[in-house]
């Protein structure tokens, strides 16, 4: 409720009544909010003290406004840094989102010479082909097309590919992931990309290809990921 008694600004208690509702799930990013004039209205203050409490929370991106739409709930931007290697899984629970993957298809391949190249195997060996799509808070972020020795994990299964794939190489299996080598490079969302990540066709995306590498110097998968460009972005220190 608004407290017109209270020393604290309406404008700012506006911006903390969005806020919390936003917090507890009672707005959900995609929600539209109510007009400035049924804000106005409806806790009798102008319409210039609901627009500063909203302008507030569109300049901290928990909303989004739309020229001749209104004003939106914002998704939540996924910030990943580049000092790390964490799994998907982790990086969504670390943000108090909820992990999700959506398994397309899991196959045995011979690898081509890019893939042995890359796995560090020899050229024609078998290997598994994972794809998969990586939700949070069930909203599709990525796409993933893993390639892991079966040699490595011998009793993958698709029950084990709904889940983290680090979690079960460093604990169901005991290999120790001392570091990752990846390359970024920024693409266009193809047909594919489009309908599986629920985005228009020539989005932007982030494409990835990461190498995870164990203490001992063995490759232990080759993923190719390619991000959501709305929702996921990368950070860096750089030292001169």
């Amino acid at each position: 409720m608004i407290d017109k008694q209270s020393p604290i600004p309406i404008y700012y208690q506006i911006e903390e009544l969005i806020h919390k509702q936003i917090e507890n799930g009672q707005l959900k990013p995609g929600d539209v909010l109510p007009s400035e004039r049924e804000f106005a209205d409806r806790y009798q203050i102008s319409r210039m003290t609901v627009r500063q409490g909203i302008n507030n929370l569109v300049q901290k991106k928990q909303l989004v406004r739309e020229k001749g739409r209104g004003t939106f709930v914002a998704h939540q931007n996924i910030e990943q840094p580049l000092t790390k290697t964490t799994s998907f899984s982790e990086d969504m629970v670390n943000r108090n989102m909820v992990p999700e993957s959506k398994l397309l298809s899991f196959t045995r391949i011979k690898a081509d010479s890019d893939v042995a190249t890359l796995l560090q195997i020899a050229s024609g060996t078998e290997v598994y082909s994972v794809f998969r799509v990586r939700l949070a808070n069930q909203i599709p972020i990525a796409t993933e097309q893993a390639f892991i020795p079966i040699d490595i994990a011998p009793h993958l299964s698709e029950t084990i590919l709904h889940s983290s794939l680090y979690a079960y190489f460093e604990h169901k299996l005991g290999y120790e992931i001392d570091h990752s080598e990846q390359t970024i490079r920024s693409v266009l969302a193809n047909k594919e990309d489009a309908h599986l990540l629920e985005i228009a066709e020539g989005d932007p995306l982030l494409a990835i290809r990461r190498q995870a590498v164990t203490s001992s110097n063995r490759v232990l998968e080759l993923v190719y990921t390619r991000y959501r460009g709305d929702r996921y972005y990368f950070v860096t220190r750089m030292s001169r």
